[in-house]
């Protein structure tokens, strides 16, 4: 009887820590402007990961699985989880078409534990790849 006891308390517990877990984030509606990245090279640093230089790298990455994210101009880093009405997370076309480039989108920020996560409704305005650092940096992975 005992053992039955602490396991329903043990369980209880277990069902009250998982409460704060369980709740969804509430979303809030953004607009965030700044440069698509791609978050594996730009977390490890593993090459120089930003503009023309990486933008064939970024491509790769994305089309892999990497998730996309967007390095915004306020210096945070939101992860783009959906664009639009793609039905796809990985190797979305959307995605793919707009990395390196600088963008305006509005969405709807998730933050939990920390961490930006972006479903975006519709990139408001696209101008390309500003960041031009294949100059410096050669074209990546293959760079110098």
């Amino acid at each position: 009887m005992r053992t039955i006891a602490v396991t329903a308390v043990a369980a209880a517990m277990l069902f009250s820590l998982g409460q704060g877990a369980a709740q969804a984030a509430t979303p809030e509606r953004v607009q965030v402007t700044g440069e698509v990245i791609d978050s594996w090279c730009y977390l490890t640093e593993i090459m120089y990961p930003e503009g023309s230089a990486h933008h064939l790298c970024a491509i790769w990455c994305a089309a892999g699985g990497i998730p996309v994210g967007i390095k915004g101009d306020d210096g945070k880093v939101y992860t783009v989880l959906k664009l639009g009405a793609d039905t796809t997370s990985v190797a979305s076309p959307g995605v793919l078409e707009i990395q390196s480039r600088q963008v305006k989108v509005d969405g709807d920020l998730y933050v939990r534990d920390g961490i930006n996560y972006l479903t975006i409704g519709k990139i408001v305005s696209d101008q390309g790849i500003v960041n031009l650092t294949h100059d410096e940096y050669g074209i990546q992975p293959f760079g110098e």
